[in-house]
């Protein structure tokens, strides 16, 4: 019963496969290829090629763009969208002639032509890649500092693709990443990222007082923004010195003008009427009871 039931799964299993490999002849897809990177500029034209072999009147094409949710790129015999305008068929394949960066994404081109075997269909995949150069970056810098101090200036471009490296400038001149191989008199206690854009000064003297500006740059373009001062200067010792002494003053001059006042009794003065005033209030209620009394015992 066993052998029997073994050889019963076997067959259902054998009869199966047959039935999938002639579906697969007649409706499934190709075995899948090499997945294709595209790569574009901005602005510039590519090709989206789809590698079908060749093309047949009977031949089917659709083209989609895939993502969150699937929309048709070339459907019916036509250009979909705002591809109408600025792109062009070759074949199977898709010519855009300025491509922007929403273009960018994953794509598939469906084709289905009759076979001997039945209706058979192909399908290709490839993702687009849109470079982007840098916009002009943005430029945080102070415009004052105090020698002495950690001061922090910061470089940012948000557009480009791939991601710029950022190149600092003082007074026109480029700085180096590592300050030690430059000059021994100019300051070297700087620290510039170039992936982050930031260029810090650990103790900012007056040396590093100058225009400065920063460049971003990718491998498509580079932008660079207007420069801008940074004025450094001494802390100012004598100044805060005499802000003491004009403070000590003032505090000593209230002091004796308080002490004057006690001298000259004005604030014993304002006692002494106090006191009278509470005495002569204090009569007039003592008259106030006395009559009140007396004409009670009459």
């Amino acid at each position: 019963m066993a052998r029997r039931s073994r050889h019963r799964l076997l067959l259902l299993l054998l009869r199966y496969l047959v039935v999938a490999l002639d579906y697969h002849k007649a409706y499934g897809f190709s075995a899948s290829k090499d997945h294709q990177v595209v790569t574009a500029i901005e602005y510039q034209e590519v090709i989206l090629a789809c590698k079908y072999p060749k093309k047949t009147i009977s031949s089917r094409l659709e083209w989609k763009k895939l993502g969150r949710s699937v929309s048709f790129v070339y459907y019916q015999q036509a250009l979909q969208g705002d591809f109408k305008d600025r792109a062009e068929m070759i074949d199977f394949s898709i010519r855009i002639k300025n491509v922007t960066r929403n273009d960018a994404g994953k794509y598939r081109c469906e084709v289905s032509a009759p076979s001997e075997q039945g209706q058979n269909l192909e399908e290709d995949t490839l993702t687009l890649e849109v470079l982007v150069a840098p916009a002009v970056p943005s430029c945080e810098v102070p415009s004052s500092a105090l020698s002495g101090t950690v001061v922090e200036l910061r470089c940012q471009d948000k557009e480009g693709n791939p991601a710029p490296e950022y190149t600092w400038f003082k007074d026109g001149v480029r700085l180096l990443e590592n300050p030690k191989l430059g000059s021994p008199s100019a300051n070297s206690s700087y620290t510039m990222n170039t992936k982050s854009g930031t260029l810090q000064f650990n103790t900012v003297s007056k040396l590093d007082s100058g225009e400065y500006s920063c460049k971003a740059r990718n491998s498509v373009g580079h932008h660079r923004c207007p420069g801008k001062r940074m004025q450094v200067d001494d802390l100012n010792i004598s100044g805060i010195i005499a802000a003491v002494v004009v403070v000590a003053l003032v505090i000593s001059v209230c002091g004796l003008g308080v002490f004057y006042a006690q001298r000259k009794g004005y604030f014993s003065k304002e006692t002494s009427f106090q006191k009278s005033s509470s005495a002569s209030k204090a009569t007039s209620m003592s008259e106030n009871d006395f009559k009140h009394t007396k004409s009670f015992i009459i």
